[in-house]
């Protein structure tokens, strides 16, 4: 059966101490990691506190840029793809999130030898540590600045391509929400998914990624989910909700709220 997690995205500010205790308070089961706030707590003693309190981790969030456009080298990005690798082996995640890096100038061609060449060694890495790498794509108008993958059905060929089961993909419903192509491709999609990320919003995605509470929004969560569901989908639901709507809540209110709507969204599931 398919977890409920949060991500540590949704909870921006608080830190990752705080975080795996609300969490497990909440009875979450699942957290999706961010590297920078488990940076700052210390990664042994991350992995011991998840530890002791029994928490998974769906995703470790995130590597790549390897096209340049955040001023690193490719070797650079692809050194701390490397760590990332090796933290979340540590973790026992079940992905790594990562996004390409925006074009940078690149013509498309180049962009896709320097992500190629990336994967070419970051793969025998993830192999080593048992860890899978899960490629996102964006939709166009929200995720220029994070990713040139910005095609549904050319990441999945890609992903397709590589033929490993340590190279899948990561999807995010505030990107795919209103996509036929994505109800097109979903019995293909689903063994391809390492984790699905759960957002929702009022209007079309943008470059701010104005997100809401889930429900609230125009997304059709139970169409989109009863379809992941119903081709097999057994992975993490990760919620993933930042942006100007959600600042009147609290982070307590945000998660409860999101545990309730999960649970009675897979309430409201019929698989056979």
């Amino acid at each position: 059966m398919p977890r409920l997690s949060i991500s540590e995205v949704t909870t921006y500010s608080w830190s990752f101490q705080s975080d795996v205790r609300t969490f497990a308070r909440y009875g979450v089961p699942a957290m999706g990691i961010w590297r920078q706030k488990l940076a700052d707590y210390g990664e042994e003693k991350g992995a011991e506190l998840l530890a002791e309190t029994g928490m998974d981790v769906s995703t470790v969030y995130f590597a790549g840029g390897f096209t340049g456009h955040d001023g690193r080298s490719f070797q650079e990005a692809v050194d701390d793809a490397e760590q990332a690798i090796e933290t979340a082996s540590l973790l026992q995640a079940e992905c790594l999130t990562i996004y390409t890096g925006a074009r940078a100038g690149h013509t498309k061609s180049h962009a896709q030898r320097l992500m190629q060449m990336a994967f070419e060694q970051l793969l025998p890495v993830a192999e080593v540590n048992d860890v899978v790498l899960a490629l996102e794509p964006m939709h166009p108008r929200a995720g220029t600045d994070w990713t040139f993958m910005t095609d549904l059905e050319a990441t999945l060929r890609y992903v397709e391509s590589m033929g490993s089961h340590y190279f899948k993909m990561a999807i995010d419903t505030y990107h795919w929400g209103r996509s036929r192509k994505f109800y097109s491709l979903i019995r293909q999609l689903v063994p391809q998914l390492a984790v699905v990320f759960l957002g929702d919003a009022s209007g079309s995605p943008d470059e701010e990624q104005n997100r809401c509470l889930l429900g609230d929004g125009s997304i059709s969560l139970e169409r989109m989910v009863t379809a992941l569901l119903e081709n097999g989908y057994d992975g993490c639901f990760d919620v993933r909700l930042t942006g100007e709507e959600l600042e009147s809540l609290t982070y307590s209110q945000i998660i409860e709220h999101s545990c309730r709507f999960y649970e009675d969204l897979i309430a409201a599931v019929k698989v056979d």
